[in-house]
């Protein structure tokens, strides 16, 4: 099993699946040409249907989305993500001149993780982006490690609890009344496995012509 800092390390910003949607192509534009040399792949829609229809093939791991669009606006949009069929996990950054606090948090209510206001600048939006993408793979590392963490648990015998033990012939009780030999009990509840010889005390008193 890796550790969470070494599977963490592995990030690296470029790679990742960004969707852009507005409905205004020249800002569809600008955001492509700075996305672009990150290293980022890039889709666009132009409406919050071609949007939804965009995120199901895509698959984007990272959502630019403008809310006042025509039609289905940006707020219904992300509802609609967020909820089945679709049930996106793709953190949404809302990019709008909606700035009034009840707009703010309308955004977070339908699923929104961040706002960017317009006019935007580009090494804002290229850090937050980065920021929002690095927390989505720090919790999918946090889910394939508590993944791998109740597998080993599962497969993992522990004893616990009181052991009724013959104190002459050192058997084991179970939970059904039976008595087995201490070996048989532990083996058959846990992984332990056992190898057979004699303590020098034992030896002694059973071999006592014998040279120890």
């Amino acid at each position: 099993m890796e550790a969470p800092t070494q599977i963490a390390a592995e990030f690296r910003p470029g790679g990742q699946k960004i969707l852009v949607v507005d409905d205004n192509t020249a800002n569809i534009d600008v955001m492509l040409q700075f996305l672009e040399p990150l290293g980022y792949e890039l889709a666009i829609a132009t409406s919050g249907e071609k949007a939804l229809r965009g995120a199901e093939r895509f698959g984007p791991d990272l959502i630019l989305l403008d809310v006042m669009m025509p039609g289905m606006d940006g707020f219904e949009t992300c509802r609609r993500l967020k909820a089945p069929p679709l049930s996106l996990q793709a953190p949404v950054i809302f990019v709008t001149a909606k700035k009034e606090t009840d707009d703010i948090v309308r955004g977070f209510q339908c699923g929104g993780v961040d706002y960017i206001s317009k006019p935007f600048r580009q090494e804002e939006v290229a850090s937050r982006i980065e920021t929002h993408l690095r927390l989505r793979h720090l919790i999918s590392v946090q889910a394939e490690l508590i993944d791998q963490l109740q597998t080993a648990r599962g497969e993992l015998k522990i004893l616990s609890g009181l052991l009724p033990i013959c104190s002459y012939c050192k058997k084991i009780r179970d939970d059904q009344g039976y008595w087995h030999q201490i070996e048989v009990y532990i083996h058959e509840h846990s992984d332990a496995e056992f190898s057979h010889g004699l303590c020098e005390a034992c030896a002694a008193k059973l071999y006592p012509d014998l040279e120890i």
